[in-house]
């Protein structure tokens, strides 16, 4: 999977990785369980400072999107996508 970052867009970077990661993860490229990239790693891949793509991890993290897992790395979440949690929660409560 390939991240970008589009630096002439209205969007922080941090959204723009984050919704890129859970748009993934809807469709299919990144299935359970899938490990995502350090966070070094990818803020150097990107030209980006460490701050920003943790933030964005640590938004995902807390959406459920993906679990981090100390030292083994983040990992794609069993649970995956929260729209279809959440569309999953709604239909049980009906």
């Amino acid at each position: 999977m390939r991240f970008t970052v589009d630096d002439d867009a209205h969007t922080p970077p941090y959204e723009q990785l984050r919704m890129q990661v859970v748009d993934a993860v809807r469709d299919g490229r990144l299935a359970a369980g899938s490990k995502l990239p350090t966070v070094r790693a990818l803020a150097e891949e990107l030209g980006l400072a460490a701050n920003t793509v943790a933030r964005a991890y640590k938004e995902l993290e807390a959406d459920g999107v993906v679990e981090g897992r100390g030292r083994a790395g983040t990992f794609v979440s069993a649970v995956g996508d929260p729209v279809e949690r959440a569309l999953q929660a709604a239909a049980s409560d009906f």
